[in-house]
């Protein structure tokens, strides 16, 4: 069963620090002293929230980056052994981590639950709505899009749900985790990716507060609006509710 969600937000090591300045005043978070063997990992933590369990990171990697899930369990041998089973490939592991693939390529990692319990409250920044980033759509290519969505239903147990769109289909979990899935079917061929998904009823004011802290706009949809931060990553701003994230 996974205990707590996190969004990893993968960005270029020249670029990690624009993007902790960016993804800290969009979320209403600070960044933590840096970690891991390279000093490659920063949690992002609420401001001001008291109690709340930090659910998302700044990760430097090679290459262009992206985002990934880490899913954080009690048993974690036991959980990689599942996923291994359900198809995934074990890349790495480490004392405490397991970094995996799904059958369809999406990167993500197996984490010890360590009793996080309660997610950062909703966001507003000054003169921005509010808001939270409390979503990783999964960029799936046609050919696996049904193997990818069968996987990951599998292997987190949450129900899913077609969206209202037919390329969409969404996970969301019984319990109150921070970060849901979201699996996106696309046009082509591709090698699998995710980005970062942030509810925000308001697109129109969300797009000029992002802007105003160094993002620019990509495209604009009905329910959604495509952004990019300055370090190059793309994500979205859509009309969702976000204490309930429909």
């Amino acid at each position: 069963m996974i205990r707590w969600t996190y969004a990893v937000i993968d960005r270029p090591t020249a670029l990690v620090g624009p993007a902790k300045d960016f993804w800290t005043a969009v979320t209403g978070t600070h960044a933590s002293a840096p970690r891991g063997a390279r000093g490659e990992l920063t949690t992002l933590r609420a401001e001001g929230a008291e109690g709340a369990d930090a659910c998302l990171a700044v990760q430097a990697v090679g290459g262009a980056g992206g985002a990934h899930p880490d899913l954080a369990v009690r048993d974690v041998p036991g959980f990689t052994a599942r996923a291994a089973r359900l198809g995934a490939l074990v890349e790495a592991q480490q004392p405490g981590l397991t970094v995996l693939r799904s059958p369809g390529g999406q990167l993500f990692c197996v984490v010890p639950w360590r009793g996080q319990k309660v997610r950062p409250p909703v966001f507003g920044g000054p003169g921005g709505p509010g808001s939270r980033l409390d979503q990783l759509c999964l960029d799936v290519a046609p050919a696996v899009f049904d193997a990818e969505v069968a996987f990951w239903t599998a292997l987190t147990g949450w129900d899913g749900t077609p969206g209202d769109h037919e390329e969409f289909h969404a996970l969301r979990p019984r319990s109150d985790l921070p970060v849901h899935l979201l699996l996106q079917r696309l046009d082509d061929a591709g090698p699998a990716s995710a980005h970062l998904d942030i509810a925000c009823p308001d697109l129109d004011a969300g797009r000029a507060w992002h802007e105003r802290c160094g993002a620019e706009l990509v495209r604009e949809h009905p329910a959604w609006t495509v952004m990019r931060d300055p370090a190059g990553g793309v994500y979205c701003l859509t009309r969702r509710d976000p204490m309930t994230g429909r």
